[in-house]
């Protein structure tokens, strides 16, 4: 079990990249300098923290981090299959 100490640094950390989507979204011209549009820079940026939130909250949240990996793999298993869903309820609105 983590300590409580982990539990405010983990809880910080996600509020800190909680935050930062909006300072991606209103200081997106900083992209036009990677020579990317700003709308998808900043987009792109904010799947990628959400990918981190995500992980950190699954692994110290969820206690995923202290499981057995086969339960890790189950839960891996079930986001990739929602993952296929989505995809495929996309393509047949089209």
């Amino acid at each position: 079990m983590a300590s409580v100490r982990l539990y405010a640094i983990i809880y910080v950390v996600l509020l800190v990249l909680g935050t930062s989507k909006f300072v991606f979204f209103t200081f997106d011209h900083y992209f036009t300098y990677l020579a990317i549009d700003p709308y998808w820079g900043a987009m792109g940026a904010t799947l990628i923290l959400a990918v981190a939130k995500s992980l950190l909250i699954m692994a110290y949240f969820q206690h995923l981090i202290d499981e057995p990996r086969s339960i890790s793999y189950v839960m891996g298993m079930g986001l990739f299959m929602v993952f296929l869903l989505t995809i495929a309820a996309g393509y047949s609105i089209q």
